[in-house]
């Protein structure tokens, strides 16, 4: 692994904030707009992912840092459940919930594959 000196640096952040955007941009259109519970809950979740990336990066070690990516993860299945919500009605087409569903897979296995790094890696900091 590449060294890592802040939570900016690391591939599950950026692609967090990838998520992060497209959720905005899709939130911000008709009709998705005007249900502001969804919109709300959509974009809270999405900032979860990479929200707690950061906060756990910034703690005090591995088991800490562990702890936030698995609220992150769960985070990416909230996100994926809104999306669901979202298709169902027709405020996002299907290639939008296609494109959104990958990337918060894509997501849930990035941040798996860390949690297991981690897991094994020594010593319980990671931080240079």
């Amino acid at each position: 692994m590449e060294s890592i000196h802040h939570f900016e640096d690391l591939e599950v952040w950026k692609l967090a904030r990838k998520i992060n955007r497209k959720v905005y941009d899709y939130t911000s259109r008709d009709p998705l707009w005007h249900d502001f519970a969804l919109v709300d809950q959509l974009r809270r979740s999405a900032g979860s992912i990479m929200d707690n990336i950061s906060r756990g990066y910034e703690r005090d070690g591995n088991k800490q840092f562990i702890d936030y990516l698995f609220l992150s993860k769960a985070a990416c299945g909230e996100c994926r459940s809104q999306i669901h919500r979202a298709l169902d009605q027709n405020y996002l087409t299907q290639k939008e919930f296609d494109e959104l569903y990958e990337l918060l897979i894509q997501q849930s296995q990035k941040l798996q594959a860390l949690i297991r790094y981690l897991k094994k890696s020594n010593p319980p900091d990671r931080r240079t």
